[in-house]
């Protein structure tokens, strides 16, 4: 994944309107990662920068949540088009769950940006009006998430060679990632009619939280398949992703796929950007990821003494404000050596 989140060069105050468009032609002209057909899709609007600004910084918020307990947390290089340092160039599970996140994400900023009128491309999806269910109808603005997977595909996928095993494995990641979004799409209903009765019931729909998505993502994650490919000559050279080992389950179009084990994200590794587990903060009573005994690789933790200060005994004072008194403690602080 390239970093999208470059800064968005904004014009001037006294910039004429006749000269915004190709100030937003220049600024997807500057992004040296994308390719031909990602500058195209670029320069549609005006305000797609943006609009892919906001796909790759949800990225990256999404991911390091979701990973916020585990050895590599998401980590970025700083002044690199390579956000994530080296560790995508591994055909892990990780660059799974990362290449699936970043398509899902551009999806759903693109079909909110629909929504709210921000692209000239597409508005609300009008095409769900034309199914007529029984007890209620369609009304207010669906949001259209078929455009944001059509452009998702488009411009994700443009950057990648079907024909190297990479590019396969990725291809198969992205579509995880926008059926991720579709299949959690959501109807949301209001009802209209006299004194709060509901003749009425008009439904539209929206988009999930990301968070949801990303949780869904995070599972698919840690259930992803062990894959190698697969040649059949058939008239043609076909490629296919199959289980690395013939009693693995086949992955389905909605399960991420990885191709190598993961590097170690024990030790710093300044090659791949990865920092290390050394200094993070552990959880001494947990088994899990977020537990010493993991998140430390077997090294060990050392136990340090904090102050701590939280508001305690508030009580509310007539009128209009609560005073609280400042409560301090001290806790034990676990960091891996």
């Amino acid at each position: 994944m390239r970093n999208l989140a470059a800064p968005v060069l904004s014009p001037a105050s006294n910039t004429s309107v006749e000269t915004f468009p190709t100030l937003h032609k220049e600024n997807c002209h500057n992004l040296e990662y994308l390719v031909d057909r990602q500058r195209q899709l670029c320069m549609l609007s005006d305000k797609m920068v943006q609009v892919l600004q906001t796909g790759a910084t949800q990225t990256v918020e999404e991911c390091q949540h979701q990973f916020r307990h585990s050895r590599w947390n998401c980590s970025t290089v700083q002044n690199s088009t390579d956000i994530f340092g080296g560790v995508l160039k591994f055909k892990s599970r990780e660059a799974a769950f990362v290449h699936s996140l970043s398509s899902a994400a551009l999806a759903h900023a693109v079909a909110r940006a629909c929504s709210r009128g921000e692209l000239n491309e597409c508005s609300c999806d009008s095409r769900v009006r034309k199914r007529t269910p029984r007890h209620w109808q369609w009304g207010g603005c669906s949001e259209d998430i078929r455009y944001g997977e059509i452009f998702s595909r488009d411009f994700i996928d443009a950057k990648e060679n079907k024909e190297t095993d990479e590019g396969l494995m990725n291809l198969h990641n992205n579509e995880a990632g926008r059926r991720a979004v579709r299949g959690r799409m959501q109807r949301v209903c209001k009802c209209h009619g006299m004194s709060g009765s509901c003749s009425v019931r008009v439904c539209w729909r929206r988009l999930p939280q990301l968070r949801l998505v990303g949780d869904a993502l995070s599972t698919r994650y840690e259930g992803a398949s062990h894959v190698k490919i697969v040649e059949r000559k058939k008239g043609k050279n076909i490629r296919k992703l199959r289980p690395l080992h013939a009693d693995m389950k086949k992955p389905n179009k909605t399960d991420l796929v990885y191709l190598e084990d993961s590097p170690d994200y024990c030790e710093p590794n300044d090659d791949l950007g990865i920092l290390g587990t050394r200094g993070r903060t552990c959880n001494r009573t947990s088994a899990g990821l977020d537990g010493c005994r993991l998140l430390c690789c077997g090294r060990g933790y050392q136990t340090r003494v904090r102050d701590h200060e939280e508001k305690c005994r508030c009580r509310f004072v007539w009128c209009c404000r609560v005073h609280c008194e400042i409560c301090r403690s001290k806790r034990d602080h676990h960091v891996c050596n």
